[in-house]
């Protein structure tokens, strides 16, 4: 009977065992897989761009959304391999659908500059605001640039200020250099002090 065999100790035998090897299996993996991550961040850092596409692709196609980023970059940099925004878009996106808010950062400024897409404001904003929500600070900043030149939203400079604080909040120079810049701007600080 079913409820009975829960209660087993041969089941939980079982399941233990299998537990074991179901968490071993992706820690030994992972073990391998951070080496050659770490390899690939190391020499995209000393700008062995090549050596660096030949470790993150591989684990870029794994699923890795760091290893996607790094991608993304060597693509959209032109470091290593031949200028390409729309494969850097691909890989942008994909770690940007993992959730990666710096991948969505980047989407967002691919779109907000035309970069292998059309410029579309919007769909910036969109990206930043996800990042935003992840906590990353130049997403906060680049939406109240958005904000206090009304690009793909409604001019607002109470919205961009908002954005710069939460942006400054977190050291962000230049959102603190914006802030302060609004704040000497009667006209647009609007009693906002």
């Amino acid at each position: 009977m079913p409820v009975e065999m829960r209660g087993s100790r041969a089941l939980d035998v079982v399941i233990q065992s299998l537990t074991s090897v179901i968490i071993a299996v992706p820690f030994s993996v992972s073990g391998a897989m951070a080496g050659a991550f770490e390899d690939c961040v190391a020499n995209y850092r000393k700008q062995d761009y090549a050596a660096a596409l030949q470790l993150c692709r591989p684990l870029a196609e794994q699923g890795n959304a760091v290893a996607q980023a790094y991608l993304g970059l060597l693509f959209a940099d032109g470091h290593g391999v031949t200028q390409d925004y729309s494969e850097a878009m691909k890989w942008y996106r994909a770690a940007a659908d993992r959730g990666l808010a710096t991948a969505q950062l980047n989407l967002g400024i691919m779109y907000e500059n035309g970069e292998g897409v059309t410029q579309d404001y919007v769909e910036a904003v969109k990206w930043y605001r996800i990042a935003a929500e992840r906590g990353d600070a130049r997403s906060k900043f680049r939406l109240g640039l958005l904000y206090e030149d009304g690009h793909g939203v409604t001019q607002d400079y109470a919205e961009a200020m908002r954005w710069y604080r939460a942006a400054a909040e977190q050291g962000d120079a230049l959102a603190q250099a914006s802030l302060g810049f609004l704040y000497g701007q009667p006209r647009r600080a609007g009693g906002l002090r």
